[in-house]
């Protein structure tokens, strides 16, 4: 079994090496077969070992596989090792999924972009990284796959280096993810320092401990050992799953080609978060504090940061914020322990969020990489596969009913609804609004690209067609279970034991068993859902796009001009990325001028450097006037000096 996991883990890694030091030899060709071959091999293991541990034919593994470092006077193990249960393995699918058909779509859409071989190694390497991540057993193999993607995406945003804008968003990316890392690697510390140990079941065995002791983080107060923990860790999650106030990365990152949106920003790195919390369930459980830190984070991102997407007339940039938002819907259901409405929702997402970057991306390979929507309209008629495409993602991102966001998002509504964890009541009204604000953006999107009047550049509208099949086809695969994975899904994912073992929940916290009473399949949960108010605020988003971008195309316009003080700060968004830039940015650079000009210049240039060299200086000028070179001066010093010394012996 372990030469199987190796298998899964490696075969990516290898696929990279040799694209990326052997791609000018092996040509575009070899590059891509090789990488799709490593992933496709990787994506039919692991869908092989969720199926044994669903049928019973593999028991959950927890194995170290090599020991990279003991520190014997403390006890301490460093080791590389895999946990891998039906948690893991559902990660382990939807990544190496997801990722498959990104390299497909990848053929078609760097086709004639010079750095091809050198693409299809990054995203093969961040397969790898990401599979690290989701199958360690212990905090350092994690820390080590949190940072290896988060370096990947650094090169993988900048992938068109020459572009000022892409390197301005990939150092952004980085630097407000050190942010989160930071707290991330507070956290880990302080677990390391009670526990003695990075194993995730050594730790979770001392969680009850844990829960009982105290830390003084400023001056004498006392805190929670556990609860700085958690909120250390939550901090990581934050940056890697771009919640507010560290989200202002995400959108900026759509800067790279959109193969790495639906990638990077859909199914894995964005999603790394959610996976920690709910493996890290064990601890955050016996926190109710940060269940409520990390309940109003959630909310707060899902509805302020789906606002954002209103306003936007970039194509991709839509989508991103949608991410964003949609992120937002995921932490919530962690902060209000319903983790598995959060991994179901995140599995969904994977599926139609990429689908809609993908998808978007065709759209762009259409028009001469042109991503702004007002030069769209009427598309319909020339991309039929795309239309009806993301016609499907975009259903299911709202909760049409029967899509796999449907089932998703209302479990994660409902889930909310009954919490009581402190801080629900605010995240209810949040997702609820949400939901209204979803579907509005969605479809202002979709209405603005597929239909209405066409508004398409000439030059443009003669070579306009539908994208080869190496684009269309990862997009009907999408489409698939987009539409559809919510109908087998939700029984076992939501209220069956399929995470039994590796998601725990208090008795007093467990939402979902409270709904797992009236739940009699998904058609009952289906019917039950209709008459819900979240499905009238869904049709309600739908009709008022269809009305603003459709019936009445000026609406808009005058909305705007009405409330311009509103529009200015959606525009701005909220002037996060301006008070980061003139305060924090600003603050910074005065503060190293400061230190360089007081500390470098002054005190260690000007006093320490070139004040002992001018010391040295004038004590050698001094020392120079008594070099006279008479050798009678020298010799009347020698003997006054003898005379002095004999004096203070008899003295």
């Amino acid at each position: 079994m372990m030469t199987l996991l190796l298998a899964i883990v490696l075969s990516p890694l290898l696929a990279a090496i040799v694209a990326g030091f052997f791609g000018h030899k092996i040509g575009r060709a070899g590059a891509h077969s090789v990488t799709i071959g490593g992933v496709a091999l990787s994506c039919g293991l692991s869908a092989y070992v969720l199926y044994s541990l669903l049928t019973g034919r593999m028991a959950p593994v927890n194995e170290t596989v090599y020991q990279w470092l003991a520190l014997d006077s403390v006890g301490l193990s460093m080791e590389v090792g895999f946990l891998v249960d039906n948690l893991t393995a559902l990660m382990m699918v939807v990544v190496t999924f997801v990722s498959l058909m990104v390299h497909v779509y990848t053929i078609g859409y760097m086709h004639d972009d010079p750095g091809y071989q050198r693409f299809f190694s990054y995203i093969s390497l961040f397969t790898f990284a990401m599979l690290m991540l989701v199958m360690a057993n212990n905090f350092l193999q994690l820390f080590f796959g949190w940072e290896a993607v988060g370096v990947v995406s650094y090169l993988l945003i900048g992938f068109w280096y020459k572009r000022p804008t892409a390197i301005f968003a990939n150092m952004k990316a980085f630097l407000i993810n050190r942010v989160g890392d930071f707290g991330f690697l507070l956290g880990i510390a302080a677990i390391l320092m009670f526990t003695g140990s990075l194993d995730y079941l050594q730790v979770f065995e001392q969680a009850e401990a844990m829960s009982t002791a105290q830390i003084s983080v400023l001056g004498s107060a006392s805190w929670s050992l556990l609860t700085v923990a958690c909120i250390g860790l939550f901090i990581g999650a934050m940056g890697k799953s771009a919640q507010v106030p560290l989200h202002v990365w995400l959108p900026d990152s759509m800067e790279g080609p959109t193969p790495i949106s639906a990638l990077i920003h859909a199914a894995t790195m964005v999603t790394a978060g959610v996976f920690m919390v709910a493996r890290m369930s064990p601890l955050f459980e016996l926190s109710e504090t940060a269940l409520s830190f990390v309940l109003a984070i959630g909310a707060t991102t899902a509805l302020f940061t789906g606002f954002l997407g209103l306003v936007q007339t970039d194509i991709k940039r839509v989508v991103a914020y949608s991410t964003l938002s949609q992120l937002g819907y995921m932490t919530v259901a962690l902060g209000a322990s319903a983790y598995a409405a959060g991994i179901f929702h995140l599995m969904t997402h994977a599926f139609f969020k990429a689908l809609l970057f993908l998808a978007a991306g065709s759209v762009i390979i259409g028009l001469h990489h042109e991503q702004d929507m007002r030069k769209m309209g009427g598309l319909k008629k020339y991309m039929p596969v795309t239309y009806w495409t993301c016609l499907a993602g975009s259903l299911a991102l709202i909760g049409f009913p029967g899509t796999a966001g449907f089932f998703s998002k209302d479990a994660l509504i409902e889930a909310v609804h009954f919490s009581s964890i402190p801080g629900s009541g605010y995240a209810y009204v949040c997702v609820l609004a949400g939901v209204l604000v979803t579907a509005l953006y969605s479809f202002r999107m979709f209405f603005l690209v597929f239909h209405g009047k066409e508004r398409i550049d000439e030059d443009a509208r003669h070579h306009l067609h539908e994208s080869p099949w190496v684009v269309t086809l990862p997009l009907v695969l999408l489409a698939i279970p987009s539409l559809l994975i919510g109908w087998p899904a939700i029984g076992p994912l939501l209220f069956g034991d399929f995470f039994a073992g590796a998601i725990q929940v208090l008795p007093q916290h467990d939402v979902l068993a409270e709904m797992r009473a009236d739940f009699h399949g998904p058609l009952a949960f289906l019917l039950h859902g209709l008459p819900s108010p979240v499905l009238v605020l869904a049709f309600g988003g739908v009709a008022a796009a269809w009305y603003l971008y459709l019936h009445n195309p000026q609406a808009p316009r005058a909305i705007r001009e009405r409330f311009e003080w509103l529009y200015g700060v959606l525009n701005n968004k909220y002037y996060f990325d301006a008070f980061n830039e003139r305060v924090l940015a600003r603050g910074a650079r005065l503060l190293g001028q400061g230190l360089w000009r007081g500390g470098d210049v002054t005190v260690i240039d000007g006093v320490v450097v070139n004040g002992s060299a001018r010391a040295i200086g004038r004590l050698a000028a001094a020392l120079r006037i008594a070099q006279t070179g008479y050798l009678y001066h020298y010799a009347f010093l020698m003997v006054a000096g003898l005379c002095g010394l004999v004096g203070w012996l008899i003295w």
